[in-house]
């Protein structure tokens, strides 16, 4: 018996129940050393974390090398920590944590999250298909006049006119030209977004704002008018619904634009800001030290000051008014909030925001910007409660994310199914079916390029400012892309389109991967496999919320089920060069490939699949 069956906590006859756990939940574990290490005891050792408090629970041996115990679970959302020291007849003692045998110095503790589900996660969100879009880029249907704009906006009269990416004459990369994409280009393409079976339209910024990418808020009450008016985002709202589709809205709320209304460091607004006088009502907004040449900026970048998130008047603005811009906006027509940088925000703001979205939509979703693990995610010094149940219901799934690239480019699948696993077993099901699931996005370089771009990658930022892929790259890429897309559909967690995507939109960093959709010159037989993919999504409800089993993960190998009562989906990957043979359980007479349509005989319970370099399946 090998040491890492000693204890695993993913394994039923070992821990139960699998994963996080909601408060006062009794978890039962056993442990089966081996005899020749002759211990007689077992103590489970406990730490809570934002208790800062520890205990021990001897666990009975009720046969020889088997040591079995129970414990309760904390009655408040808490991250427990925890491991086991052994002990043997001569009173030495041996601890077992994550990194297996040592010293109790060497001990590395497994995760048990303990979280509060009395507030229910809506269950729209995690089973539907996103589609993240960057507004100026979508889609117009006139080229707009800047003038009176705040920002000096300059507005490309072609579409396809290669966006400004070097900095100005003051050494300043401003962001201000724009190409005009609008909430009625949106709303024009709803039709579209339909026949890819979205159900989620997630908006980068609306707000009136100095850049094109808007992460510079400088009205929070206002549509930014080059995107239309707030009659136009109600519009935008209600024709979605009647197709099915909920919009989820960017809040940016930890930092403005320095030439916003509140900031107003160019004037540009006729009431006075923070940066004007210190008796601005939006003073006590931002941290002056000494006002008004020095401020806190996010990330040191002078153009974002950052606020005060605690201050009294900041918070009614923004959360607990009773016209506050979370409320709005929900009334307006938002069915959710995507919170930027939730790292920069404080557990209680974000709190606050969930407990308002409750009062106000029931049935809203709260998303968080978190680039790890957000189960035990640490920012600033602190342990933070994104997931225990009061704040965000999901988050990005950078993990994901960062599993999937890593295997299509020549990993090993086992990495890939270990990162997702400990994710698995450190979210609360209600977060790990609700992640937002990403290949791109618009702080991401485009999934295609990723995948087919040679090494090494072009160094200067002009050459990538230009770079497309070569017929070679282009082909290594797209037979790539198939394969990421088929393993986005199937995985648990809202499958996400960062607009263009699906179209074959190449490019590098931003801004790069920030162009206008080719409309007229798509990719059409992608847009296609986007299509039916999105389709299996929405008819299959194993893909919406079918618990996900490994059938085999090593090399180049990636197979997966996902089952929900009586229906089975099967993913079958190839991410290698060289041909794969699998023999796989299947619980029918024959199976059929979703994508290609082919069947396949089974034979005594048993599937036999070749799979060439680079391809998939999806048997249903």
């Amino acid at each position: 018996m090998s040491e890492p069956f000693v204890f695993d906590p993913r394994d039923p006859r070992c821990k139960t129940p699998f994963g996080a756990v909601t408060c006062g939940t009794c978890v039962t574990l056993t442990l089966r050393p081996l005899p020749e290490e002759h211990f007689t005891a077992c103590t489970l050792l406990l730490w809570r974390d934002f208790d800062a408090a520890g205990s021990e629970v001897n666990l009975p041996s009720p046969g020889p090398g088997l040591f079995c115990g129970s414990f309760n679970a904390p009655e408040h959302p808490e991250l427990v920590w925890y491991g086991f020291r052994f002990t043997r007849a001569d009173g030495s003692s041996v601890w077992l944590g994550k990194n297996g045998y040592g010293s109790e110095q060497e001990m590395l503790s497994w995760q048990l999250t303990v979280y509060d589900d009395s507030h229910p996660t809506p269950n729209w969100f995690g089973r539907g298909v996103t589609y993240q879009i960057f507004p100026d880029r979508f889609c117009r249907l006139a080229t707009p006049d800047a003038t009176g704009m705040v920002g000096g906006r300059v507005v490309h009269q072609g579409w396809d006119e290669p966006m400004v990416y070097r900095p100005d004459e003051h050494g300043e990369v401003r962001n201000n030209d724009f190409f005009g994409g609008s909430l009625e280009g949106i709303c024009s393409k709803l039709d579209y977004l339909q026949s890819l079976s979205v159900t989620t339209l997630y908006l980068c910024p609306i707000f009136e704002a100095a850049s094109n990418h808007r992460y510079n808020t400088a009205n929070y009450r206002k549509i930014d008018p080059m995107l239309g008016t707030e009659s136009d985002f109600r519009h935008l709202c209600d024709e979605a619904r009647k197709r099915g589709i909920h919009v989820m809205l960017d809040g940016v709320f930890n930092h403005t634009g320095s030439n916003s209304r509140y900031f107003n460091a160019d004037g540009f607004y006729p009431q006075q800001g923070a940066a004007q006088s210190p008796d601005s009502p939006y003073a006590p907004w931002y941290h002056f030290h000494p006002w008004p040449h020095e401020y806190d900026a996010w990330w040191g970048i002078r153009t974002l000051p950052a606020v005060n998130e605690n201050d009294p008047s900041y918070r009614e603005f923004i959360i607990n008014g009773e016209d506050s811009v979370v409320r709005h906006w929900l009334r307006a027509g938002a069915d959710g909030w995507r919170l930027d940088v939730a790292d920069e925000l404080p557990d209680d703001f974000i709190a606050d925001i969930r407990r308002v979205m409750e009062e106000e939509k029931p049935d809203s979703f709260l998303l968080g910007e978190v680039w790890e693990d957000g189960s035990n995610k640490v920012a600033y010094s602190q342990r933070r409660r994104y997931l225990l149940g009061s704040e965000t219901h999901g988050l990005m799934n950078y993990p994901f994310r960062n599993a999937a690239l890593a295997y299509l480019g020549g990993g090993d699948a086992g990495a890939f199914k270990e990162t997702m696993e400990t994710i698995r077993e450190n979210y609360p099901p209600s977060a790990f079916y609700s992640g937002l699931n990403i290949l791109s996005t618009h702080d991401t370089p485009r999934i295609l390029t990723l995948l087919g771009v040679s090494n090494p990658h072009p160094e200067s930022k002009d050459d990538r400012a230009v770079y497309r892929l070569s017929p070679e790259e282009h082909q290594r890429g797209m037979e790539k892309l198939h394969l990421a897309a088929m393993l986005l559909f199937t995985f648990p967690g809202s499958p996400t389109v960062f607009y263009g995507d699906e179209a074959g939109m190449q490019g590098f960093e931003d801004p790069f991967n920030r162009g206008t959709y080719p409309w007229g010159h798509e990719d059409q037989q992608l847009v296609d496999f986007y299509r039916l993919l999105g389709k299996l999504r929405k008819e299959r409800i194993s893909l919406q919320t079918g618990e996900i089993r490994y059938l085999r993960a090593q090399g180049s190998a990636l197979v997966f089920t996902r089952t929900e009562g009586s229906e089975t989906t099967l993913t079958a990957l190839n991410a290698g060069d060289a041909p794969l043979e699998l023999q796989l359980p299947w619980d029918s007479d024959t199976a059929t490939d979703a994508v290609s349509g082919r069947s396949f005989a089974v034979s005594q319970g048993l599937l036999h699949l070749s799979l060439a370099p680079r391809s998939g399946i999806i048997l249903i």
